[in-house]
């Protein structure tokens, strides 16, 4: 038999992953927390997955984030999702209610990816491990996401008019720019780009600015609730410039958006004080290096290229793949929820790489001396797979391959064989006020 050079080398990269792969123990186990005890000492961990909708990537991620926050001091889970909704969320898992998903919460497309069965019992554990603590040191869980901009204004309007009417009735002539686009957001942008409507930057910003002009007054009044309003005022301003960006390009509204997470994490980690470390719930396109990726390649940039970029070794990129079996997700966006069927990955990809050296189930470290080999079979660019919430396997090369340089991308990938589908919870019908527009990937 001749043996190419290609071939060669990913005969070695597959040995080499034998070689690294650690088997995983089951996720409800103490022996599964404590083998990511290694990343303890970063500032921000960050947690992928290759789809929204897969069982095994809440479940193990649940598993680490419960680890690195009752043995090693992490205060805040910060995830993907609108900050309004996890307000319900954070009330649970701080004491302060009785039901982390109530009616009208994570109640719009796509509702299985934050209102399911794991996001339940993750909440459950993090509020356990907060009974006993006093209210400063209790772990918080927040939204990054940038879509709430409906949401966002009637909440900031909510708290001015309890504790400052005369600016209330400011914001509420401000934002009345934005009425007309209250059930369709993304149609602003595109009246805006054609010309047919004015802008709103400048009446949203004004908000923001007079909330923080106001600030010292305002945070006596409570500073958690102050945080609030003020977190909510930037995501209408950052709405306003996302659904405007849409329409000049899709690199200019994804960096914006990852952007404003990032910002968000940073306001998070400086709100709750000298010390506090964050472990960050998204998907592996937000939270890998996207230098290291096609992605960057074309100018996107993400949330982990900026953590790498300001907490350099403090910020740990982990990777979350698969395989193969059922997944979450919709053929259309806005379109209902199915069951379907995640084909086995191309054989010039990642993954099938790993589907011969990784086992069923395992964890790979990819940083460090010891790795050096692994990094460097793996240092060519190799085609890697992205599932959103809409999933197509029959043009899954064009919809959902990319390439990537995964050791660059990721410190460690937890690789699961094969996955099954999260376990959604029923939602009321939703209501279309702030439809966030990343069709056809949903990422």
């Amino acid at each position: 038999m001749t043996w190419t050079k290609g071939a060669v080398d990913e005969e070695r990269a597959v040995a080499l992953i034998r070689e690294a792969a650690e088997p995983l123990p089951p996720a409800g186990s103490e022996a599964f927390g404590a083998l990511f005890d290694r990343f303890a000492g970063a500032r921000v961990v960050l947690l992928g997955e290759a789809t929204h909708g897969t069982h095994e990537f809440y479940r193990a991620r649940a598993a680490i984030t419960r680890r690195l926050v009752e043995r090693h001091d992490f205060s805040i889970v910060a995830v993907e999702a609108d900050w309004p909704d996890t307000r319900a969320i954070d009330a649970y898992v701080r004491g302060r209610t009785e039901d982390p998903l109530p009616p009208g919460v994570f109640d719009r497309f796509p509702t299985w990816m934050w209102r399911n069965e794991e996001v339940r019992a993750l909440a459950g554990e993090l509020r356990d491990l907060n009974e006993g603590r006093a209210e400063g040191e209790r772990v918080e869980f927040r939204g990054l996401d940038v879509y709430s901009m409906t949401a966002s204004m009637r909440a900031v309007l909510a708290y001015l008019d309890e504790h400052d009417p005369e600016t209330a009735g400011r914001a509420r002539e401000r934002y009345g720019c934005l009425s007309p686009w209250h059930a369709a957001p993304e149609r602003y942008g595109r009246e805006v780009v054609l010309g047919a409507r004015h802008a709103c930057e400048e009446a949203v910003t004004g908000i923001l600015r007079d909330l923080l002009d106001r600030g010292v007054d305002l945070a006596r009044t409570g500073d958690e609730a102050f945080f609030d309003a003020e977190q909510n005022a930037r995501i209408v301003r950052a709405a306003e410039q996302y659904y405007r960006a849409m329409y000049r390009g899709s690199v200019e509204s994804w960096n914006l958006r990852d952007r404003h997470m990032f910002d968000t994490l940073q306001r998070l980690l400086t709100h709750r004080g000298e010390g506090a470390k964050a472990v960050v719930w998204a998907h592996n396109s937000h939270i890998g290096n996207a230098s290291a990726t096609e992605m960057g390649w074309g100018g996107e940039y993400n949330i982990g290229e900026l953590c790498r970029t300001a907490y350099r070794e403090e910020a740990v990129l982990i990777g979350f793949s698969t395989d193969r079996g059922t997944v979450a997700a919709a053929t259309d966006w806005d379109g209902p929820m199915e069951v379907k069927r995640v084909r086995p990955a191309r054989e010039d990809s990642v993954e099938a790489l790993f589907r011969r050296g990784a086992g069923a189930t395992s964890l790979t470290e990819l940083r460090g001396p010891r790795r050096s080999a692994l990094r460097e079979a793996l240092r060519t660019p190799r085609l890697e797979r992205a599932v959103g919430v809409v999933y197509r396997p029959e043009t899954e090369r064009q919809s959902h391959y990319f390439k990537a340089v995964l050791p660059d991308q990721f410190d460690a990938l937890v690789w699961f064989e094969e996955t099954r589908t999260v376990t959604p919870l029923p939602a009321a019908p939703a209501v279309r006020e702030d439809v966030p527009e990343t069709f056809p990937s949903g990422l």
